[in-house]
């Protein structure tokens, strides 16, 4: 979806056409006046056909820059035939900023505030300082508002870069990552096995292609922007079951209240936490039994993991627990992580559950 600085560009370009119609409207009317002013009427006509004309052009610079270079002559020509033409500056200021790079639109906007000026000491047949000023503050505020756009625009559109960067850093760290550190723990384990006991080395071997297989799922559902692999056709609590499974060791899950469907992005965000934070007490802790509870609660969805390592979790944490945290906080929840050195450690994420699920 569009940000609102984004739709807000498409807005001063309505604007601008509709003061551009109301002003020739009004030039054209005072045209007709007492005595018809045909030669007012006559370019007010053009510069109409004109403007409408350019319209059509769609994103085509060449074409832009001619059709500009036409309204501007027409302009000028209105501007030396009657002083309701000078109006006509303060839209084309905007017209010439959308539809012209700022290097370009700057000095053009620059040379329209000149003949605005002039043109204004022409009919009044003296200068004046409001005659002066006016035009001059209308360009300032032509430019101002839309470089202003443009940059603000830009600036949200590199922070949306940056965090869609956070985020598949995240995806990749909580997926990739972590599978193949556990590839790389499997065939450690089955290399240490494949002399002496080769029939313990086999099924780690199966084991670390298994994971290999899950982890290219996993790659290609994240270049394609998809959810995890596990959730694809599984509930959260089935996930989190086949997840302790595969651990080696004490691993405990269990469920609490009824599961049921949570808001867009929740079960994707506990099963990557589950993940890491189990993956961290194989890898890290030394952790002999790994408990994991899924509560589904009256407003709210709970997992908590508590192991029995090293409670080295904090120091141990790095760019997992950061990624952990964020994600949690970005989805409105709370984590909390509990770890002190030689009793273990506890983490807690709680999500609103929502009544619109």
């Amino acid at each position: 979806m569009p940000s609102p600085l984004r739709r807000a560009l498409p807005l001063v370009r309505l604007v601008t056409h509709l003061l551009v119609v109301a002003l020739l409207i009004v030039t054209a009317a005072s045209a007709l006046t007492d005595r018809p002013d045909v030669p007012v009427l006559l370019v007010t006509v053009l510069l109409a056909l004109a403007y409408a004309a350019g319209l059509s052009l769609g994103d085509r610079p060449t074409l832009l820059r001619v059709w500009g270079a036409a309204l501007s002559v027409l302009w000028v020509v209105l501007v030396v035939l009657t002083p309701m033409g000078v109006w006509l500056a303060f839209p084309l200021f905007f017209l010439a900023l959308n539809v012209l790079p700022a290097r370009v639109a700057i000095p053009v906007v620059g040379g329209l505030t000149v003949v605005a000026v002039v043109g204004f000491a022409h009919h009044r047949g003296a200068w004046e300082f409001g005659a002066v000023l006016g035009p001059v503050i209308g360009a300032g505020v032509a430019i101002a508002v839309v470089l202003g756009l443009r940059a603000a625009d830009q600036e949200s559109e590199r922070r949306g870069q940056l965090d869609e960067r956070e985020r598949f850093s995240r995806e990749v760290h909580d997926t990739l990552a972590q599978g193949l550190s556990s590839i790389h723990l499997l065939l450690g384990a089955a290399e240490r096995h494949l002399v002496s006991r080769p029939d313990q080395a086999a099924p780690l071997i199966a084991q670390a292609r298994e994971v290999a297989a899950l982890n290219l799922v996993e790659a290609r559902r994240l270049v394609r922007s998809l959810g995890p692999a596990d959730l694809a056709e599984r509930s959260l609590p089935e996930a989190l079951a086949r997840l302790t499974a595969r651990i080696e060791g004490t691993t405990t899950f269990r469920v609490d209240g009824e599961p049921r469907a949570l808001p867009g992005g929740h079960d994707v965000a506990l099963l990557r936490v589950a993940q890491e934070t189990v993956a961290n007490a194989v890898r890290h802790s030394g952790a002999g039994h790994i408990a994991l509870t899924l509560s589904y609660l009256d407003d709210e969805v709970a997992l908590d993991v508590v192991d029995d390592g090293n409670g080295l979790a904090v120091e141990n944490g790095g760019f997992g627990l950061d990624s952990m945290r964020t994600r949690i906080s970005e989805l409105g929840g709370s984590f909390a992580l509990e770890s002190r050195p030689g009793h273990g450690t506890a983490l807690a994420a709680r999500l609103p559950a929502g009544d619109d699920a």
